[in-house]
């Protein structure tokens, strides 16, 4: 009989080629200074889980940090290794099961240690594993990054998710492929709704949530719900998994969440300040926004720095604009909807970052005085925009400069690959220890420019050539481009943009 190494997890269709910016270590500074927490320097660092290995591979590339890693299936672990060969940044990629690779002998202690996705996915028996390696591998002092599922805002989707999977199971043609299934099993979940059982009427909710899972790929699906372990867990719950390994929380890593005005109202905010324990207040949040999804930095051992030390560290801090100054919007949405942020204030910290060079806090605060924004106001709208994804932390010239020769293979690998596919959307970045979104044709406007052609006609005319030899063609506005000159000038018109916009961003970040 064959031993199933799938462990219940979702293996006949691959995982998709997701970057998560929250896995870089270089993001743990900016937010435990925000809190007011020491932070370790990360010297080593590991990913559980790590899919198709983009984040592993991006960050072993563009920093000087030493990874490690595992990931099950066999086939994502042979791109991930792959990846970490052609930028040879040393990465250690397996294709291990968690009590295999948790329990090696010639891996490191970590400083930090990162799970995305992983842990509501996975059996009590697998958390008991990552649980004790963290106990024996993360250092003193040392970074757990993790997201999961979470409650209360899981609570009505729990009964229904389970309906769909028992009918991908029970009624799920045998041979039809997980996305076959899916798609039946979302059918007659939609035939159950119309029906108007008094559960939808209950959970009123339950109608848009369907309609938002029909919209999304179907291969994120199969890895979201279709697992035979889903386990929605509230803080309180994932509290008393990671204390037995010494961990505390330290604080959320997304860093809108920081900000109380975009997701509490002044009544919530009020009564979360008379709790005086700071993971009941965490959980008592979780009600106040209905939280589905939790991302958090948890430590061994929390210290606190001294006002000073939170003062001076938060201005030696660097961050740098990724997007076009024009292109950034001043709408922002948190769990209360959307805010429209302070043109008084995030005006001129745009106008300094406009040039794309990394500058530290303590630059900006000298830049925008004159402009009546303090510390507290910048400090605030850089959270914020790291938070929109506008603004990343930058790390010190030196290690980027270290790690340019590692960025630059990588990178020529993945838009040699954009000939072909649309799949692989972000490329390395030594600046910002990571990876940036570069969409496949820009990605091939790149190459175009790599290989001596220096017009937006001539980079244009060499993207069409390749997807000519595919038989692809463009869609605007919803419908396809059919003639050769049509596409052209589509072609031109992006590339005309991408040079004026998009070119000065990449050399600054140097990925061109």
């Amino acid at each position: 009989m064959l031993s199933d190494w799938t462990a219940g997890y979702v293996a006949d269709v691959g995982y998709t080629y997701g970057y998560y910016s929250e896995l870089n270590p270089l993001r743990i500074k900016l937010l435990f200074l925000n809190a007011g927490l020491a932070f370790p320097q990360v010297g080593a660092a590991c990913e559980l889980g790590f899919g198709q290995g983009m984040s592993a591979n991006l960050h072993a590339a563009g920093s000087v940090v030493q990874w490690s890693g595992t990931d099950f299936n066999p086939s994502q672990a042979g791109f991930a290794q792959e990846l970490a060969g052609v930028a040879e940044s040393g990465a250690a990629l397996f294709d291990e099961a968690f009590d295999s690779f948790c329990n090696r002998a010639d891996l490191p202690d970590f400083d930090y240690i990162g799970l995305h996705g992983i842990w509501s996915w996975i059996s009590d028996a697998n958390r008991a594993v990552i649980v004790d390696f963290i106990r024996r591998k993360l250092k003193v002092g040392g970074v757990l990054y993790i997201s999961y599922n979470t409650q209360p805002g899981w609570a009505a989707m729990v009964p229904f998710r389970e309906l769909l999977t028992g009918h991908a199971d029970v009624l799920g043609a045998d041979g039809a492929g997980i996305v076959n299934r899916i798609e039946s099993a979302l059918g007659f979940a939609e035939q159950l709704l119309a029906v108007n059982p008094l559960y939808a009427r209950a959970n009123p909710q339950i109608a848009e949530r369907l309609k938002k899972i029909k919209e999304q790929d179907r291969h994120y699906l199969a890895h979201e719900y279709f697992n035979r372990d889903w386990q929605p867990m509230s803080f309180a719950k994932m509290a008393e998994w990671l204390g037995s390994a010494k961990l505390q929380w330290a604080c959320s890593a997304n860093p809108l969440d920081a900000i109380d005005a975009i997701n509490l109202t002044a009544e919530q905010q009020a009564l979360l300040s008379s709790i005086p324990d700071d993971m009941f207040r965490q959980t008592v949040r979780d009600f106040c926004v209905n939280q589905q999804f939790r991302k958090d930095y948890w430590v061994k051992g929390a210290r606190r720095l001294t006002p000073l030390d939170q003062a001076e560290q938060l201005r030696e801090q660097r961050v740098v604009l990724v997007q076009p100054r024009a292109a950034v919007s001043l709408k922002i949405n948190g769990s209360l909807g959307e805010a429209t942020l302070q043109e008084a204030v995030y005006g001129p910290v745009l106008d300094q970052l406009a040039d794309h060079k990394p500058k530290t806090l303590g630059e900006l605060e000298r830049a925008v005085q004159g402009d009546n924004v303090n510390f507290a106001q910048l400090l605030q709208s850089v959270i914020v925009l790291v938070g929109a994804g506008v603004l990343h932390p930058a790390q010190d010239d030196n290690v980027a400069s270290k790690a340019r020769k590692r960025t630059d293979r990588l990178n020529a690998y993945l838009m040699s690959r954009a000939r072909s596919s649309n799949e692989l959307v972000y490329l390395a970045s030594p600046v910002t220890g990571g990876g940036v979104n570069v969409p496949r044709f820009h990605q091939l406007f790149m190459l175009a420019r790599q290989q001596g052609y220096k017009t937006a006609a001539e980079w244009a005319q060499y993207t069409w050539n390749i997807l000519a030899m595919q038989g692809q063609r463009l869609v605007k506005d919803g419908a396809t481009l059919q003639t050769v000159e049509d596409n052209i000038a589509e072609l031109t018109q992006q590339a005309e943009e991408f040079a004026a916009t998009r070119v000065p961003i990449m050399k600054a970040l140097q990925i061109a």
